[in-house]
């Protein structure tokens, strides 16, 4: 034991080892690495601009660009001058803040595009009511569908407008329908899309088709309402654990800046804070695919 300690606390044999690790990794990974990171930059771009697409905004990949650039180097620059003069704190924060910030604009456009495509499904529950009742009343789906537009918000109004506005210029009210079922990719869109292709060329009874759909989504709404409440303890035990080991180091630096200043002033200690943000990163992904119940 007294070995391991010497051995643990000696930089002359900690700083060859690391260095002998890092060589290794970058002559065996580099290639795979820079390529991972380039199509990993390119996919976060795309991803983007094509949840803006979909949501109906303007697509700048300029703008893009730097948004991906502020939020990564920009986040990075700014956690780096705030723990100025400590250089080793500044890299570790700096860096750490370029990574997340990094891969936070795609997730934010891709929560706005979720919470849309879901005020879309929740609206579709009177927009199909109403479409139920006009087409009893004698009126086609196109009629029923203006009329929709007419009462009802957005999301649900612009999305039926485009699929109106696209049969205005020529296109097909079927090919206007599948392509409002791939801009909100929900089983409930589908299966509403579905029907009415179908009995168009087939015939049947389009408004009881409605109704039909409706309670579908109110049955599958209260699962899905009875699942998040399931499940509510497990994402807050998730967001806690992640945020634990951050918020007792920021504490302890705050309390005591020379207990733990071993943590960024020696090699074990920065070996150990990589290893730290691996596996929360790694942790925080499994409760999340844990906690992840798709219905």
């Amino acid at each position: 034991m007294a070995l391991l300690n010497k051995i643990l606390h000696s930089d002359w044999i900690l700083l060859p080892a690391f260095g002998l690790a890092v060589f290794f990794s970058v002559y065996f990974w580099a290639d795979k690495v820079l390529v991972k990171i380039y199509s990993k930059s390119l996919g976060n771009k795309s991803k983007i601009m094509q949840h803006m697409k979909l949501m109906g905004m303007e697509t700048d990949e300029k703008k893009v660009t730097r948004l991906l650039l502020a939020c990564s180097f920009g986040l990075g620059f700014l956690f780096f001058i705030m723990a100025w003069p400590n250089f080793t704190i500044g890299i570790f924060l700096g860096i750490s803040a370029a990574i997340a910030g990094f891969q936070l604009p795609p997730i934010i456009f891709k929560t706005m595009y979720n919470r849309r495509c879901s005020q879309f499904v929740d609206q579709m529950v009177d927009a199909l009511t109403i479409m139920a009742n006009g087409v009893k009343s004698g009126s086609n789906p196109q009629q029923s569908m203006q009329r929709v537009v007419e009462i009802m918000a957005n999301p649900v109004s612009s999305e039926f407008a485009q699929v109106l506005t696209q049969t205005q210029f020529g296109q097909s009210f079927e090919e206007a329908l599948s392509d409002l079922g791939e801009r909100i990719p929900r089983p409930d869109v589908q299966m509403f899309v579905t029907a009415i292709n179908i009995l168009k060329e087939t015939g049947g009874n389009l408004a009881e088709t409605f109704q039909t759909i409706v309670s579908t989504i109110r049955e599958r709404q209260k699962l899905e309402k009875k699942i998040s409440a399931m499940t509510a303890q497990g994402v807050m035990q998730g967001i806690i654990v992640s945020c634990i080991p951050f918020i007792l180091g920021v504490v302890f630096y705050v309390i005591d800046p020379n207990h733990i200043a071993p943590m960024f002033n020696t090699t074990l200690g920065l070996v150990l804070l990589v290893a730290m943000l691996g596996l929360q990163i790694i942790g925080g992904v499994m409760i999340k695919k844990i906690v992840t119940i798709k219905v």
